[in-house]
């Protein structure tokens, strides 16, 4: 069996946000340009994933219930420190957990919601040209 190149592996990308149309929508997308995608719909489900079947960008919304994406993240970088993150919000409480993070020594990138799909894709070739 022959190893895959790292230009022929696909990038996995797990897509968490709790509202399911969104984040499954977003897998179609990224499925379908050609990353290996999937969806959760929790921070706790993310997190438990990560020690599961690794991955190699996380994409999160912010504001959740129970776990916050930036909580979420934080944990995932524990266990995957090599897991590229991008944070998604439209809820104006998300930068004040991000200057909390920031203080905490975490920089995470975040979009603003909505976020068009192109600028996600674009974000993802940037990212799998740095590993």
């Amino acid at each position: 069996m022959s190893e895959i190149s790292g230009e022929d592996r696909k990038l996995s990308v797990l897509v968490v946000d709790d509202e399911e149309l969104v984040a499954d929508s977003l897998v179609k997308i990224l499925n379908k340009f050609g990353y290996s995608a999937y969806s959760l719909y929790s921070g706790d489900a993310a997190i438990t994933r990560a020690t599961e079947e690794p991955f190699d960008v996380l994409i999160i919304d912010v504001v959740m219930s129970t776990v916050t994406g930036i909580d979420a993240a934080i944990e995932i970088c524990k266990t995957l420190p090599n897991c590229k993150v991008l944070l998604v919000s439209g809820n104006e409480k998300a930068a004040d957990l991000l200057n909390d993070a920031n203080e905490r020594g975490y920089d995470f990138e975040i979009l603003p919601k909505p976020v068009h799909p192109s600028v996600i894709l674009d974000r993802l070739c940037e990212m799998s040209v740095l590993n």
